[in-house]
């Protein structure tokens, strides 16, 4: 195929959410996901050495353009929008939410101390959390994990990169 990479680049580029491998494979048909692997690691390799205003990351399972976190304050003129905020009361159920999953309230509840029916809500209408079911116990209690558009809100490629307890003792010392 010819020019795959520039084809490659302009896929990743129009996708609303990160595109992963599999996805361009069966967009591309006959291409072998070796190589777009490779064509995927050279194109992000030329933005990262480039330097320019945006670069190509690995987030929720796939690959999507973003914008350098060195000039957030011009796209948020640019916008004139405010950055994602969350509570520390949110910020803290949805790390007990990230680590845990998938939860149920109670479990959510009974970690703070205090009931969370505000933050989880606030968490749900950002999607940042989502419902992944019921419980198969008495009551049928909610059961909440969460979303690719968390892993995308924290550059995460998935829930394995988020930091162990131990990375959190060494940054407290």
């Amino acid at each position: 195929m010819e020019n795959i990479k520039a084809i490659i680049e302009a896929l990743v580029f129009a996708s609303e959410s990160p595109l992963s491998v599999d996805r361009i494979a069966e967009i591309l048909g006959e291409v072998d996901k070796k190589e777009i692997v490779a064509v995927l690691s050279a194109l992000r390799e030329e933005h990262e050495t480039r330097g320019g205003g945006f670069l190509l990351r690995e987030v929720a399972q796939g690959f999507q353009f973003s914008t350098r976190t060195s000039l957030s304050l011009w796209i948020r003129r640019l916008k004139k929008s405010k950055p994602l905020t969350l509570t520390p009361a949110a910020m803290e159920t949805l790390a007990i939410i990230a680590y845990r999953q998938p939860v149920v309230k109670a479990e959510i509840d009974r970690i703070r101390g205090v009931d969370t029916g505000g933050p989880l809500k606030g968490l749900l209408e950002k999607k940042l959390v989502r419902i992944q079911g019921r419980k198969d116990v008495p009551g049928r209690p909610i059961i909440y994990g969460t979303t690719k558009r968390f892993l995308e809100v924290f550059t995460l490629k998935d829930l394995s990169e988020l930091p162990s307890l131990k990375e959190f003792k060494e940054l407290q010392e």
